[in-house]
């Protein structure tokens, strides 16, 4: 049952306690990780243990949430049936004139080879006077195959979201990151036909992955590209597995992060760019989230020759870690929705309003939902 970790979450948010809620992808179990004070905790090399809750740019300070109390509880038992169907944000002409203004000029920019891709981002503000709760209840009802999490600390806010994207998962000295691109619109279970245009978003992302991590890595290997289905759009997918050195975790997270799926590429031409013209600060959108070092046991050899073996084999650190897309950012009684996308040469600045409107139903749907 969940309501019992509900009530400590609701304890904590009204005496101003740290906590986060999450649940992994298709997992039928919701975490609770508490902290015992409001400290706010800085991330210094990512060697440390906890829950971090990074921003898009990690000049910033990236806040680690000590894990003080963890209690786990299945999903089994609880559903939340959302009425409504996707959710439609007002159509604002001025943000709507002045999105597409800043995508024409990225694409002059991509004409004059300052860099190849970028990702445009922009925000919803809406007036929200529903429960927080009820509305984590309604995203892990209808989001069961995305990273699912509520956090909350008194000194930074609190933040929602359901993200489809693994930044990188750890696992000992091995590690499985992934290439995200490319969205469209669920027409049941179809899958989609993709453009030249989303194949080659999709492909740039892998490329630059590769490239990044070959000399930080000691072995790095990639599955066949897929598409996959989170929530009601579809995105293009690659996986890649491979072998860091002992210790240097934290090296492969900051080569990774952020990618081109969340910024451009060249990845400094792209985040100059960003930087200077959105004229908003992303904050912890587009940033990454999760378990950090945390121990884990694993099954042990059950061959009683090696028995003695298994026995320091058993614990091993873990770090599952997420982008933080299809997120917002609560404040009082309004909610501020983060969406974007990747802007090529053969973008077209009408299309791309489009799929941020599309990407934002994510969120909206569970805010508009009675």
């Amino acid at each position: 049952m969940v309501q019992p970790l509900f009530y400590r979450a609701k304890d904590c948010f009204k005496e101003q306690l740290p906590f986060v809620l999450y649940s992994k992808p298709n997992e039928n179990e919701l975490v609770g990780i508490f902290q015992d004070d409001d400290a706010l905790h800085k991330v210094v090399d990512f060697t440390e243990t906890g829950f971090v809750f990074a921003p898009f740019d990690l000049n910033s300070d990236a806040i680690l949430m000590k894990m003080d109390a963890v209690e786990k509880v299945g999903l089994d038992s609880f559903d939340e049936v959302i009425q409504s169907g996707h959710g439609t944000p007002q159509n604002d002409a001025a943000e709507k004139g002045r999105y597409l203004k800043l995508i024409s000029k990225a694409i002059e920019s991509i004409g004059r080879e300052d860099f190849d891709k970028v990702v445009l981002s922009r925000k919803i503000e809406v007036i929200c006077k529903d429960d927080y709760f009820k509305i984590y209840q309604r995203i892990l009802s209808a989001y069961k195959n995305a990273f699912c999490y509520f956090w909350y600390h008194p000194k930074i806010g609190a933040w929602m979201g359901a993200t489809p994207e693994i930044l990188v998962k750890g696992i000992g000295s091995q590690f499985t990151t992934m290439s995200l691109a490319g969205t469209q619109v669920a027409v049941g279970d179809k899958e989609p036909t993709w453009t030249n245009k989303e194949l080659q978003e999709q492909q740039l992302v892998t490329d630059y992955i590769f490239e990044t991590l070959k000399d930080k890595v000691v072995s790095i290997n990639s599955s066949e590209r897929e598409s996959i289905k989170a929530g009601q759009l579809w995105h293009l997918r690659t996986e890649m597995n491979g072998t860091f050195a002992p210790n240097k975790f934290g090296n492969v997270l900051k080569a990774l992060h952020p990618t081109p799926a969340v910024c451009g590429s060249p990845l400094e031409n792209a985040k100059k760019f960003i930087l200077e013209n959105e004229l908003y600060e992303r904050s912890f959108y587009t940033g990454f989230l999760g378990e950090l070092n945390t121990k884990t046991e694993l099954p042990r050899n059950k061959n009683r020759r090696n028995q003695e073996n298994s026995a320091y084999r058993s614990v091993m650190k873990t770090s599952e870690l997420f982008v933080n897309l299809r997120c917002m950012q609560l404040c009082d009684q309004k909610v501020k929705i983060y969406v974007g996308g990747g802007i090529t040469k053969d973008s077209v600045p009408e299309k791309e309003w489009e799929e941020t409107a599309l990407k934002s139903s994510t969120m909206l749907r569970v805010l508009l939902s009675k």
